[in-house]
């Protein structure tokens, strides 16, 4: 749950006194990823790219202090947890906001970002998890490629967005613009720069052994994963 704290108390306090009243709080930073390792993992284990890129983005946050606080009206909220949204299509081609609860094992996180997508599509109902978790918003335009997006401030919605768009490929490489939004009473370039950084490490770190499949067959043998080689072995 959401506690209100007292802005002097904290390492944001200048913030608060300068940005929490600007006509335009809102700040957006570009960066280009390089999601070369998030395709190929994506096909090779058979995941959802959106998906992927969610967890990273949730990771990457995870241990910046600043991402646990949010400017709500005139208040300085604290959380204990972090939820990643995505945007979810029903067959209709209506869309609707999901909340997904961010989880350090990506088996976790996958299986909940199933469940509740398909879950919110079918009922045409929004998954909110704003009362207790401070939630990064994400928006994909997947329909073509764009360089970034900026200027939503509407004074309503203070949360740090992430968006992006088709991927590129150039040579044997995929690459991702993407534009990071967020209120710099939250948060000052310093900590963007740190979580963008943080991104692309997530993303480069992906390898099999933080994904744990149910146990499959080869050839009647067991599949295991190896942590300490990231390949798969069989006994």
């Amino acid at each position: 749950m959401a506690k209100e704290i007292n802005p002097s108390e904290t390492n944001r306090a200048a913030a608060y006194a300068l940005w929490m009243k600007a006509p335009n709080p809102m700040v957006t930073v570009f960066k280009t990823l390089d999601v070369t390792n998030l395709v190929r993992f994506s096909r090779k284990q058979h995941l959802k790219f959106h998906m992927l890129l969610d967890y990273c983005i949730g990771k990457a946050a995870a241990d910046i202090k600043e991402f646990y606080l949010l400017p709500v009206g005139d208040k300085l909220l604290q959380y204990e947890t972090i939820a990643v949204n995505t945007i979810v299509k029903n067959a209709k081609g209506d869309v609707f906001s999901c909340d997904i609860l961010f989880a350090d094992d990506l088996h976790t996180f996958n299986q909940e970002y199933l469940k509740h997508s398909v879950q919110v599509a079918q009922s045409e109902l929004d998954r909110d998890l704003s009362a207790d978790s401070m939630v990064i918003g994400t928006s994909a335009i997947i329909e073509t490629e764009i360089d970034g997006v900026v200027g939503m401030n509407s004074g309503l919605f203070n949360n740090p967005f992430v968006f992006w768009g088709r991927y590129k490929k150039k040579f044997f490489r995929y690459y991702l613009p993407i534009s990071f939004q967020f209120h710099h009473t939250q948060m000052d370039g310093a900590h963007a720069g740190r979580f963008l950084a943080n991104l692309q490490q997530a993303i480069d770190r992906l390898r099999i052994e933080i994904f744990h499949p149910l146990p499959c067959l080869f050839a009647g043998k067991s599949a295991t994963i190896k942590k300490v080689t990231g390949k798969l072995r069989f006994p």
